[in-house]
């Protein structure tokens, strides 16, 4: 492991991937900070540019800009109140009060500690427990495969929605927009209405972008993101007292080792984490009256969190195949489709992928301490450019990197018709990761589906003899048992919404 970790660390601080390294944490922090664009967009956008690369390093970038968007929307909560992603919505309930009392420089340096040692300590579980996993899962058969992918799938629209009903609609969606194209096995055209470009399936790229990106941008072209002003913060503004500091270290231990066990789990993610961290600090807390006032600790165990889980949602993704949310199933996606397989055998058949993916994490959050400290006064002048200008910019780069895919105009006109499926989904309140998840997951589902009854003379009970496959079954019916109970309540159906 230890050679691995230099070989990885050698590749990592290579000039290239140093390069691209910087470009994505830095492009994240931008991204995490503009409300209503989200990392989601920003990586759909940019996985064109991982062509042109060598795959190892485009990966480093886009994961660059995952990890860098959760320090930079941890500093839109903290400055404007307003979340720059999902996962740091948490981060407003302290953060924003803190820069009403004039503490904005010691919230925003706590942040950027809590978020590095969250971070650092997820990628030690990640370089720890990635690869004894592979290795034990080279046992799995097709029906493992096929209940663990079903596992991933019904956890992601049951674990953390409002809306399980619509998410599942959403999975059935994903699964049947994946059935188009060449099948597998008999290379037999379906769906494809005699299309040539439909023989492949839909790209994932414009079909990514069309689904997130176009959304995000009609949504805050018709109501644009409040502003507040922020004031420049001095450097010596910032420095923590020993009080704040003796008040945050348990939480950062706390809030990291939540984030690294829920990250790891598919379907939950950074943002159960922070929920959960920020729960715990409140019910430990000796002064509990403070959370929603300027309580320290309300930032910084929230903010280790969600950095321990992106990291350590990396081990079943790259181990498994198996995404935990829709950021990582486009990761997936970008290997597919340079001819890299994430599951059990990446670590050894492609070892400077994993290690040097690894390593950049390391790379990448020294980067982001050395940007986000120093940097906040540029990163509050950015906070004002205005948004006329920006979402015309985004709208072009999206078609150039659609286009630049197979230089075909079909794809830009996909890109066109998932945007407005995209935007109706968001007007009917369907949530579409499950959708992209469905699509990624669908054709991995139907493959081992067909080689495991094919291998059992088409025995559907292949999947319950054996133990593994019967216990992923067994979670599977207690999510769904889990999420019946959870929406049993009185004058309230299964598929409403919270109040």
């Amino acid at each position: 492991m230890l050679e691995n970790l230099v070989s990885g660390l050698a590749f990592a601080l290579s000039m290239d991937a140093l390069i691209y390294c910087a470009i994505g944490v830095t492009l994240g922090t931008f991204i995490g900070m503009l409300p209503g664009i989200g990392p989601m967009a920003a990586i759909a956008m940019l996985v064109p540019l991982t062509y042109y690369v060598d795959p190892a390093v485009g990966i480093i970038m886009l994961a660059g800009i995952y990890y860098g968007a959760a320090y930079g929307g941890s500093t839109a909560s903290i400055l404007l109140n307003l979340p720059g992603t999902a996962n740091t919505a948490i981060t407003c309930l302290d953060g924003y009060p803190m820069t009403q009392q004039g503490r904005a420089g010691i919230a925003l340096f706590m942040t950027t500690i809590a978020s590095f040692f969250g971070s650092i300590c997820g990628l030690v579980i990640l370089v720890g427990f990635a690869p004894s996993l592979s290795t034990a899962v080279l046992a799995f058969g097709s029906p493992e495969y096929f209940s663990l992918v079903l596992l991933g799938l019904l956890a992601s629209a049951l674990a953390a929605t409002d809306y399980p009903l619509r998410a599942v609609a959403m999975i059935v969606l994903g699964l049947l927009l994946g059935s188009v194209g060449a099948d597998q096995n008999t290379g037999i055209t379906r769906f494809t209405f005699d299309s040539p470009y439909l023989y492949d399936g839909f790209t994932l790229v414009a079909f990514a972008v069309g689904l997130f990106g176009i959304p995000e941008i009609i949504s805050n072209v018709r109501t644009p993101p409040s502003r507040i002003g922020a004031k420049s913060i001095r450097l010596s503004a910032m420095l923590p007292t020993r009080e704040d500091w003796r008040r945050s270290w348990l939480p950062m231990i706390r809030g990291t080792s939540i984030g690294a066990v829920l990250g790891a789990l598919p379907g939950t993610g950074g943002t159960l984490a922070t929920i959960l961290s920020y729960s715990t600090e409140k019910r430990v807390s000796r002064r509990p009256e403070e959370f929603g006032n300027g309580a320290i600790e309300g930032v910084t165990g929230p903010e280790s969190a969600n950095n321990a889980a992106i990291q350590t949602a990396f081990i079943p993704t790259l181990t498994l195949g198996i995404p935990g949310d829709a950021v990582m199933a486009l990761i997936v996606a970008t290997l597919m489709i340079h001819g890299i397989q994430p599951g059990p055998l990446l670590v050894s058949q492609h070892p400077t992928v994993f290690w040097g993916l690894a390593a950049s994490f390391l790379v990448g959050n020294v980067l982001l301490l050395i940007l986000n400290i120093p940097l906040i006064g540029l990163w509050i002048r950015i906070l004002s450019i205005p948004y006329k200008y920006l979402f015309p910019a985004i709208i072009v780069f999206v078609c150039i990197g659609a286009f630049s895919i197979n230089t075909s105009p079909f794809d830009i006109y996909m890109v066109s018709f998932f945007g407005a499926l995209g935007y109706g989904l968001r007007l009917l309140r369907c949530p579409p990761a499950p959708l992209l998840m469905g699509l990624i997951l669908g054709p991995m589902l139907e493959v081992h589906l067909r080689r495991a009854l094919q291998i059992a003379n088409g025995d559907p009970l292949v999947f319950v003899e054996r133990p593994i496959s019967a216990a992923f079954l067994m979670v599977c019916v207690a999510l769904i048992a889990a999420a019946i109970v959870r929406r049993r309540k009185p004058g309230r159906t299964f598929g409403e919404a919270k109040a």
